[in-house]
């Protein structure tokens, strides 16, 4: 059976309609595995030497077992942030005569097999090799060696336990944060000491080794529990709720103004706002106006004014990022439905523009008391504000018709990844990197005042050339429907 499952998987990557994205992005993530697997491998190597420089008196083992405390923290955190359980991608095995039990251990079982699981013994394996070099008895290293794997796969399904029960709060990551950051202020101020019971903990496992049946026990508790979960939620309607509430209709009546467009603006405006996902876009724009406060009152960023163009284009082009990356998937729901209407395409980019365009005014005015820190910074954000109205704008429509995955609006919006793939990385470049290195340049050339007048007049040219831009841009749409009609289709 897990060999039809393996199949299923490697012919459903091959057959996806976002293939060529998928393929690029996990070469790209196979370099990075590969470059943590490198750092993993030097600190494993490093880490007895550098710990007996350190602490001379001490036993560098006894040392480390004080330290993973912090470290099951960290991979805990990190683990609830990027590590999902692929329940969406089997959901299709439901409708197949497959014990649904089957189904929920071979996703429990291929989660222990996870990346996450196996990059500590890079750092493990090495640090122990160098213990039994140094006269430790192999058989207490590898006890040692192997409680430490015991340990993650228990963060493994932990982290899953921690999700499951989080997932129904908007602010799913409350949770695990107020967790992680209660355990690390009680050890912080010595309420309890966690890094001396872990320790203590693994330093009995040193020297007992039949004290490995306890995280042994906890393994198997979890894995139980984990299966009792999944089994219980795993359905294919359990996305489905019963949940009643009293319907709010917004009167959009102000949309009328922009003449054909404003049924498209209506769906638009309904879509950000009775949605989880497309929420957050919404509650970004507060961090983005804000994010200039993280820099501008420090002194040495005064002295950087290079660096005023990226905070400007960020601080007025929150929302242009954050929703219009995602141009079409947010209708990907109904993007065929939409799609077989008689409806002119360029009105429906047209509308998704006028948004993220006024969003671009909204926030330039309301970024207007950062003159208080300076005219300088309020000219960049001018410029940047231009810019971002002639050529971000455009460029972040164009990504978007290379898009071809779907987005399920109804999931959480925290650390919810999905849509993601290889063009929001690459659009990424000429939303931010270029201006920031256009202006970096000139600034550094010229002066500060040309550096802001080269970025605005190119935002002007691209107000300019709007229109033909369009036609090119709902061209290429045009050209890609029916290859995002096919992908939507699917579950990528």
């Amino acid at each position: 059976m897990i060999k039809h499952f393996l199949s299923l998987e490697w012919k459903s990557f091959f057959r996806s309609a976002s293939f060529g994205k998928s393929l690029g992005i996990k070469i790209f993530m196979g370099f990075m595995a590969l470059y943590f697997m490198a750092m993993f491998l030097i600190i494993g190597v490093a880490l007895y030497p550098i710990l007996n420089d350190q602490f001379p008196e001490q036993d560098p083992l006894v040392v480390l077992n004080g330290f993973l405390f912090y470290w099951i923290l960290g991979d805990l955190v990190f683990r609830f942030f990027f590590q999902k359980l692929p329940v969406m991608s089997v959901k299709p095995l439901l409708t197949l005569p497959i014990k649904r039990g089957k189904v929920v251990n071979y996703v429990l079982g291929k989660s222990a097999f996870s990346f996450f699981n196996f990059l500590p013994l890079f750092a493990i394996v090495p640090f122990g090799i160098t213990l039994m070099m140094k006269d430790y008895a192999p058989g207490l290293v590898l006890g040692w060696m192997f409680a430490i794997y015991l340990i993650t796969l228990i963060i493994n399904y932990l982290n899953f336990i921690i999700e499951s029960f989080s997932a129904e709060t908007e602010l799913s990551f409350l949770p695990i944060i107020l967790l992680t950051g209660g355990l690390f202020a009680l050890n912080y101020f010595n309420i309890i000491s966690f890094t001396d019971i872990v320790g203590s903990g693994f330093n009995a496992m040193y020297q007992s080794p039949a004290l490995l049946v306890i995280p042994l026990a906890i393994l198997v508790g979890l894995y139980l529990f984990n299966f009792k979960l999944l089994h219980k939620k795993l359905f294919l309607d359990s996305g489905l709720k019963e949940k009643v509430q009293e319907v709010n209709a917004a009167n959009l009546e102000w949309t009328k103004n922009f003449g054909d467009i404003a049924p498209f603006m209506q769906l638009d405006l309904k879509l950000l706002w009775r949605n989880k996902r497309t929420k957050s876009s919404v509650w970004m724009l507060a961090l983005g106006l804000f994010y200039g406060l993280f820099f501008y009152p420090q002194p040495m960023y005064q002295n950087m004014p290079w660096f005023f163009a990226f905070i400007g284009v960020f601080v007025t082009g929150i929302f242009l990022i954050n929703f219009g990356q995602f141009i079409p998937a947010w209708d990907s729901g109904y993007y065929k439905l939409l799609m077989s209407q008689n409806i002119k395409y360029e009105q429906y980019l047209k509308s998704k523009f006028t948004l993220m365009a006024l969003s671009v005014i909204i926030l330039f005015v309301l970024s207007i008391p950062y003159v208080y820190f300076g005219w300088k910074i309020l000219l960049a954000h001018f410029a940047a504000a231009i810019y971002n109205l002639g050529v971000n704008t455009h460029v972040i429509l164009y990504g978007g018709s290379f898009n071809r995955k779907k987005i399920d609006l109804s999931q959480k919006a925290a650390f919810n990844y999905q849509g993601t793939g290889a063009v929001q990385w690459l659009i990424g470049i000429p939303l931010l990197l270029v201006p920031m290195g256009l202006f970096a340049l000139f600034n550094f050339l010229i002066g500060f005042e040309i550096a802001c007048l080269i970025l605005a007049v190119l935002g002007i040219i691209g107000i300019v050339l709007h229109q033909k831009i369009m036609t090119f841009i709902t061209a290429k749409y045009l050209e890609s429907k029916y290859k995002m009609i096919d992908a939507f289709d699917q579950n990528n």
